[in-house]
């Protein structure tokens, strides 16, 4: 193996992946494993997490699966503390959860409640933001060279652009942007901390996936696809598999010196 190819490996590296059973998630479990990672999938879907980790395995990689809920904040470091007691060290944290309520659907300028907004903060903003604050001061204690990755959004740059949605069954929705806002400005603001401790933060930004409409529908529709192709220059949404491919470069000692930075992945979506 040569310099740039060790780069590029994930040989060695301990990562653990929030949120691993989703779209997204399982395809950054699949792309890091293969790259040669040892993964710890955290997530609080059991069923879809033993299966997940059974494929991975099964293929000859290493993967174990970790029962997580990212919403309930005053166990987040017990739950960390699972891991930490293991030989394995991990040195990298990627946060793919999307926790939410079961209104999400109506958190549209029209329809939103106070109480569901709040309520999301405090299980995705706030979550997000504790997790990586303790998995950071964790790796600083010990003197580990660490990586988060986050995930922010398009939609945590730019307004949401509503001619996308006329004649869907998609509205704005308000609290989505503001939480990807957030976390987007905290990445960097992590950066500019940790990066004295060679603990690296950054954040993805994909624009959209193809995929279901969490909290609304199964199924994009014909209208949507349509209406937001004619956006992008490349004429299309994302797979899944390409937003986990930037994972693994960011995961990658590839990118050793990208710090603070706002990576997005839109087909062109924000150059015009």
């Amino acid at each position: 193996m040569n310099n740039y190819q060790k780069k590029f490996s994930l040989k060695n590296k301990n990562i653990v992946i929030v949120g691993g059973t989703g779209l997204v998630g399982q395809e950054v479990c699949y792309a890091l494993s293969n790259l040669g990672a040892n993964i710890s999938i955290f997530d609080i879907d059991k069923k879809k997490g033993k299966v997940l980790e059974k494929k991975i395995t099964k293929s000859g990689y290493k993967a174990k699966f970790y029962f997580f809920d990212c919403t309930k904040k005053s166990n987040i470091k017990k739950s960390f503390q699972k891991i930490f007691k293991n030989k394995i060290f991990p040195d990298t944290l990627i946060n793919c959860s999307y926790p939410r309520t079961k209104d999400w659907k109506n958190h549209n300028f029209k329809n939103i409640s106070l109480n569901s907004y709040e309520k999301n903060i405090s299980i995705h903003l706030n979550s997000y933001i504790w997790l990586s604050k303790i998995f950071a001061e964790s790796l600083k204690q010990k003197n580990i060279k660490g990586n988060i990755i986050h995930f922010g959004s398009i939609y945590g740059v730019l307004g949401q652009d509503l001619s996308v949605y006329k004649n869907t069954e998609i509205k704005e929705n308000l609290t989505y942007s503001v939480i990807k806002g957030a976390i987007v400005n905290y990445t960097r603001q992590m950066a500019s901390y940790y990066g004295r401790h060679n603990i690296r933060v950054n954040a993805i930004c994909p624009g959209g996936v193809y995929g279901p409409v969490q909290g609304v529908s199964s199924k994009q529709s014909k209208k949507f696809l349509t209406n937001y192709s004619k956006k992008v220059p490349l004429g299309r949404l994302a797979n899944s598999s390409e937003i986990a491919a930037v994972v693994a470069f960011l995961a990658s000692p590839a990118s050793s010196y990208i710090n603070g930075s706002i990576l997005m992945v839109d087909g062109g979506w924000s150059a015009v």
